[in-house]
Order: structure tokens, then sequence, then C-alpha cells
């Protein structure tokens, strides 16, 4: 599993990924390895370790990260063809970095499960 760091260097602007949106409570940015023609990483500025770690004080950060990855879709003109929101929560869910992240996906036909 990779380090929490990776993304918290990436908020605090400490690498030359490329931030497509920031403000005070999430960034977004492409995913280094891509699962589809678009894959934006979105992230909460504050840690949040995974899905299990929501909670009333928090929730409004996971309600914003879903409202923001909509207006990333129409932003990447992919809101009429379709996208994918995926949020993988522990190993067994597929989630490699312990930081709570959400998959926007689209630009492409994305294959079914």
């Amino acid at each position: 599993m990779m380090n929490k760091k990776i993304f918290q260097n990436i908020i605090n602007k400490k690498t030359h990924s490329k931030i497509i949106f920031q403000d005070e409570k999430i960034t977004a940015f492409h995913d280094i390895s891509p699962k589809a023609r678009i894959h934006i990483l979105i992230v909460p500025n504050i840690f949040i370790k995974n899905l299990n770690h929501i909670n009333k004080k928090n929730l409004n950060v996971l309600t914003y990260m879903l409202h923001m990855s909509i207006k990333i879709a129409k932003k990447e003109k992919i809101h009429k063809s379709g996208y994918r929101i995926i949020i993988n929560c522990n190993k067994n869910g597929g989630q490699k970095i312990p930081y709570l992240h959400l998959h926007l996906l689209g630009g492409e036909k994305l294959k079914n499960f």
C-alpha cells in the first residue's frame, strides 16, 4: 500500500502533479495510472483515511467531493456522455493509498462490472 503523503504533497503543491481544481476543501488532479481517457482523483484537503472514517463531523466533505465531481465532469465535457464515480475502501476494496479519494472516470465507453 502506498503512503498517504503522496496526496498531502500534491495538495501542498510539493510535487509536479498538475492540479486541475483546488479550493479550501478539495484538490482534483489527473491519476498517474489512468483507467480511462479521463481519470481524475478528487481528495479532501483534510486527512480522512477511508470511507469508513466518514462521520457526522466530516460528512460535508464527502458531499462536497461528490458535488464538485459533477462540476468537474461538466468542465471536462463528459457530463452528457456519461461518467463513473468510484470510492475504494481498504485493501480488498482496491484502495491503494490510505487517504479517502474519489475516482472520476469518463471520456470513453466504460466497461461494465
